[in-house]
């Protein structure tokens, strides 16, 4: 006798789902790469040489665009496009990632574009033979947390010394350039090599950065061999910085999540920079 086998009997095909999950990975990582090497990125100050505008702690978002895009826009150099497409210069006073000499990313601020003339007199920025307007200011009283030392650069050198729970006090300038961008410089000591520099045309192809904290800052007033960045070439150029979006004073401990929330500067975080 033939055992007949029903509709209800019959054995179904089981789904594969590698091809969908493949597919959805895929999605997700093509994703990632266009909004982290075309769109933003993140990036975190490391040293104090932005201060007192950017403290070492800050978290910011890059926008990738406003200068068009290359090789060093992308994650490990790829696809490593020659030259740079849809280039366009910064503006002076932007707050700008770069790659430096050693394949490091640094952030300054554009204080020159190719063409002009930088020097420094007695620490004031002169550009196309000019002085920008500065303009002395109080004390800025930087916090001192974990990490954000009270680094001082002194006639004997750099000092880390503070009384326990006192500011950081550093004298200040508003420096505002004939474009209007109006920012606050430090400026600590009377130091020759940084405060008296130049004249010195900046090449086709390359722009002049300066950081804010302008005794405590290798910038390009100090050539590579110098430990500074010398003239950057416009390749090299990351992104504008946009927006902070985290900021911790670098108190946090993995093993305490109290400390997580404490460690947190909220007055820090949504700041624009443009």
């Amino acid at each position: 006798m033939t055992e007949t086998v029903t509709p209800a009997e019959a054995p179904t095909a089981t789904p594969e789902p590698k091809a969908s999950s493949w597919k959805s990975l895929l999605t997700f990582l093509v994703a990632a790469w266009v909004l982290r090497c075309l769109i933003v990125a993140p990036f975190s100050i490391p040293s104090g040489s932005m201060l007192p505008g950017l403290y070492i702690g800050d978290y910011l978002l890059v926008a990738k665009w406003p200068y068009g895009y290359s090789k060093n826009s992308f994650l490990f150099g790829i696809p490593p496009i020659p030259g740079r497409l849809f280039s366009h210069l910064p503006e002076r006073g932007d707050v700008v990632v770069f790659i430096g000499p050693e394949g490091e990313d640094v952030i300054k601020r554009v204080v020159g574009l190719p063409g002009d003339t930088i020097a420094t007199r007695d620490g004031q920025l002169i550009l196309n033979d000019r002085p920008v307007a500065r303009q002395a200011i109080p004390d800025v009283q930087l916090p001192v947390s974990p990490n954000t030392p009270c680094r001082q650069i002194t006639p004997a050198g750099v000092s880390m010394s503070v009384p326990a729970g006192q500011p950081c006090a550093f004298h200040a300038y508003r420096e505002t350039l004939p474009n209007g961008r109006s920012y606050v410089t430090l400026d600590q000591i009377d130091n020759p090599l940084a405060d008296d520099f130049g004249p010195v045309r900046v090449p086709a192809g390359t722009v002049f950065m300066m950081g804010d904290n302008r005794d405590d800052s290798a910038d390009s007033r100090f050539a590579p061999e110098m430990g500074g960045m010398g003239f950057v070439p416009v390749e090299n150029l990351v992104g504008r910085a946009l927006i902070s979006f985290w900021s911790t004073d670098g108190s946090a401990s993995w093993i305490n999540p109290i400390s997580w929330f404490t460690a947190l500067r909220p007055s820090r975080m949504g700041h624009v920079y443009r």
